[in-house]
């Protein structure tokens, strides 16, 4: 009995090595990166889009978590649902984008400008809002923000406020 179990553990550890990591598809985001127009539910995994062009982009679902897209300009882009968790979008210029429903967990959005960015139910735990320009975000929530930080420089919808981030 107790060598039945032993290989029942040995099967069951091999076929966790064996199994496919959810690491990134490289083919996905040469696709991007070469123009392509929609990649909802694309795994973009610590992708680097910095300085890119994505505006108007249909990344709904997208896991994007870790991702590099500072200094991106995505004007209208649809991140409805995605994983932008741990994503770097500093300075990235987010104007009128579909960002309700994304995971948006400790996320550095420093310097970002989210004009008319549809926020809602978007999670913003631990996010760094320092300096982001959110003024004029839609569906954004002081329950959102009470999970974020943002220092003197972060504008807000009237009537929000950020904690300031730890140094």
């Amino acid at each position: 009995m107790k060598r039945v179990i032993a290989l029942m553990v040995f099967a069951a550890m091999l076929a966790a090595a064996a199994a496919p990591a959810f690491a990134q598809n490289a083919g996905q985001i040469a696709g991007v990166r070469s123009g392509a127009r929609s990649c909802a539910g694309c795994n973009l995994f610590q992708a680097e889009f910095s300085y890119m062009d994505l505006r108007g982009r249909n990344f709904a679902g997208a896991r994007l978590r870790q991702s590099d897209l500072s200094l991106t300009e995505a004007d209208n882009a649809n991140f409805a649902r995605a994983d932008l968790s741990i994503a770097n979008l500093f300075g990235a210029r987010l104007s009128g984008a579909n960002l309700a429903g994304a995971n948006m967990e400790r996320a550095v959005l420093v310097g970002a400008y989210l004009g008319g960015a549809r926020m809602a139910g978007a999670n913003l735990t631990g996010a760094n809002l320092s300096g982001a320009d959110l003024a004029e975000a839609r569906g954004l929530t002081q329950s959102q923000l009470n999970s974020a930080c943002g220092d003197p420089a972060t504008t807000l919808p009237a009537g929000l406020i950020v904690s300031a981030c730890a140094r």
